[in-house]
Formats: structure tokens, C-alpha cells, sequence
């Protein structure tokens, strides 16, 4: 086994490292993250772009050159882990999870690169650099912890999410039915309703559709206390299933 590779890979690989925390490199990596994610979001502001029109574009090359490395970095030593080893077990690497979000968060420089004529692309593109803090996941305990827990509360989950919609639907019938007549702009057809409850069910209320019969704002006031409802059940099920998560990883 080559012992330089081996200390590498214990330097990268959270599994293999042989302390508690984060290796020195790895903690270099996640402040470069947080700093290429800082420049991504100050680049948005025009005023700042044009007091030093290279500065962003020199920030954002030096990192990606550094993400390229650490990737590469990954790819070399990952073959100290018998699963990735050979060449068909670092294919399997790059497409695995991590590999993948780590690639998709340089992939946007060299997009950008060609489409600098096209302002919406370059707006997404610019979007897809903040991809780089879900990298962070790959460091933090907590990550594996919110993992497990939506896995073990799929079932109850996917029940929630499901009766959320019914009552989408079923309120935007009722306000469809008592309010179309009197305002068919707004609420003249279901889909229209939908965006009234939605903004209703989660408790935002911009106000910018509002019921003014009596029935309708009747079940305007059914849906809104529903909806504490509905955003508690979820909350309740990923707050014990949390707390079941941490206090495996503590025993």
C-alpha cells in the first residue's frame, strides 16, 4: 500500500480519519466553500462589479482551479477504499452521491463560460454556484442525521404531503364555488384558486386575492386554520425523528 496515498486518503475521507473532527484540509476546503459562496453572492451586485470588473471573474478561477485539484485530489486516493478501488471502482466513485454534487459545483464556471451573452442563463448559472454549500453536507454529521431521519419518516411524511394536497384542492373547489361569480378574475377557475390556497394554507396570506362573500370567507377561515394544522404535522414528525437520529449517534 502506498503510505503517502493512505495518509491522504485518511486526510480527505470523514470515515477513515483517525481523530475526532474535521482534518486540517477539510476544514481548509469548507472555509473555501463559504468564501466562494460569499463571492458568488457579492458578484450579483452590479455596483460591485463594476468598481473591479476582473476581481470576480480572477475569485471565481482561482477557486474553481482549487475545487478541481481537491476533486481530483479525491479521485486519486479513493482507491484506498476496497470498494473504490481499480478502475471500475472509481467510476462507480464519480458517480456516487458526493462525487456528484462535488462535479455539479464546478460544472457552472466553465457553463458560464459559454453563455456569457445570455443574462437569464448567467442569472442560473449563478445559482448553481451556491450548489457548492450543499458540499457541506458531506462534512457535518447532521447531514447523515437529517438522511436517516426522512427515511425513517418516509411513510408518515409522504401521508402529510398527501393530505396537504387534498386540502389544497378541496379548498380551492370551495372558493372556486362561492367566488366565481362575484370575482371571475381571481377565483374563475380552480387553478386560479390554488394560488390563494397556498398562500393561504401556509400561513403567508399576500393579500393580493381576498374573498368578500359571506361563504367564501367562511371556508377562507376554515383553510387558514387548517393550514396550522398541516404545517405542524410535518414539523412533528422531523422533530422526533431528529431527536431519535442524534440520540442513536450519541449512543
Amino acid at each position: 500500500m502506498n503510505i503517502k496515498r493512505a495518509d491522504l486518503y485518511r486526510e480527505l475521507a470523514l470515515e477513515a480519519h483517525l481523530r475526532q473532527g474535521l482534518s486540517a484540509i477539510n476544514r481548509v476546503i469548507c472555509v473555501l466553500i463559504l468564501l466562494a459562496s460569499f463571492v458568488a453572492i457579492l458578484e450579483t451586485e452590479p455596483m460591485l462589479r463594476a468598481l473591479s470588473p476582473r476581481l470576480f471573474p480572477t475569485l471565481e478561477t482561482v477557486f474553481v482551479v482549487i475545487f478541481i485539484g481537491e476533486y481530483l485530489l479525491r479521485l486519486y486516493v479513493v482507491g484506498e477504499d476496497p470498494h473504490y478501488r481499480g478502475v471500475r471502482g472509481r467510476l462507480r466513485y464519480v458517480f456516487s452521491f458526493w462525487a456528484l454534487v462535488d462535479l455539479l459545483a464546478i460544472l457552472p464556471y466553465f457553463l458560464g463560460i459559454m453563455v456569457q451573452d445570455n443574462g437569464f442563463l448567467l442569472r442560473l448559472l449563478r445559482l448553481g454556484l451556491m450548489l457548492r454549500l450543499t458540499r457541506l453536507g458531506r462534512f457535518s454529521q447532521a447531514w447523515a442525521a437529517l438522511t436517516e431521519a426522512l427515511k425513517s419518516r418516509s411513510h408518515e411524511l409522504w401521508l402529510s404531503v398527501g393530505l396537504a394536497m387534498l386540502l389544497l384542492l378541496f379548498s380551492s373547489f370551495c372558493l372556486y364555488l362561492a367566488e366565481a361569480s362575484d370575482q371571475p378574475v381571481a377565483f374563475g377557475s380552480v387553478p386560479r384558486v390554488l394560488w390563494w390556497s397556498v398562500t393561504t394554507l401556509t400561513t403567508v396570506g399576500y393579500g393580493d386575492m381576498v374573498p368578500i362573500t359571506g361563504l367564501g370567507k367562511f371556508f377562507a377561515g376554515l383553510t387558514a386554520v387548517a393550514g396550522i394544522g398541516i404545517i405542524a404535522i410535518p414539523t412533528g414528525i422531523l422533530a422526533a425523528a431528529f431527536s431519535d437520529a442524534f440520540q442513536k449517534k450519541q449512543k
